[in-house]
């Protein structure tokens, strides 16, 4: 039986608390190619595998899957899984940009029911159950009320990197175009984790997503 989801989101709390601390205090030593320009840190490595110890001495029951180093034995026969990204917004980290976040999803049945997701730089911790609404540091937060295009900020995801990546461009032009014409402003923050949250908390009034890596944004989807 799983145990309260209450109880689940006080330890994905804890857990992108973890590397919370550590992308405040350690800077990378190694970037590593993954694919064409798409790189990870050193750092990235040491968040997962410290979060990873952690969810699975807190929840042995349930499994885990990282975006550096995949799933844990487990997550096969695991009703549940948690999903992590150790710091969305990886190129933002490595050049001292302050939009990177560690966002962490409790996934049943390919939808998020618990996320938490920390901007370690702005000291902001959002988090949700579903069905419960979302909140930043503990207050509930709400989405924008903005009904009109041309009075709304709009978040649009990063170019594509990789196989594909010319199509899906002159894709993002277009559409990056199409919306210039019609609101008040466009934004990219090259963190997925930084654009649904703060649609969460109506610090942008849309959110045009590009990426259909569910670690990207199963923990933003629930709280936004």
């Amino acid at each position: 039986m799983m145990r309260p989801l209450d109880q689940l989101a006080e330890i994905a709390q804890k857990a992108v608390g973890i590397g919370n601390d550590l992308i405040k205090t350690a800077r990378p030593q190694t970037v590593t190619e993954k694919s064409d320009r798409d790189t990870y840190t050193d750092v990235d490595i040491r968040i997962e595998r410290e979060i990873r110890a952690y969810l699975a001495e807190a929840t042995p029951e349930i499994g885990f899957i990282g975006e550096e180093e995949g799933a844990s034995d487990q997550t096969a026969n695991s009703e549940c899984v948690w999903a992590l990204d150790p710091i969305d917004g990886t190129a933002n980290f490595v050049h001292g940009v302050p939009l990177c976040g560690v966002s962490l999803a409790l996934v049943q049945n390919d939808r998020a029911i618990v996320a938490a997701v920390v901007l370690p730089y702005l000291n902001l911790l959002y988090s949700a159950v579903r069905g419960h609404g979302a909140q930043v540091n503990g207050q509930s937060i709400g989405a924008s009320k903005a009904v009109e295009l041309s009075k709304s900020m709009i978040a649009i995801g990063d170019y594509a990197l990789g196989e594909g990546a010319d199509r899906k461009n002159n894709q993002h032009i277009a559409l990056t175009a199409a919306l210039a014409a019609k609101v008040e402003r466009i934004r990219m923050f090259g963190s997925a984790a930084h654009d649904l949250v703060w649609l969460a908390e109506g610090r942008v009034d849309g959110v045009v997503i590009l990426s259909n890596n569910m670690l990207d944004v199963a923990a933003g989807i629930l709280i936004a």
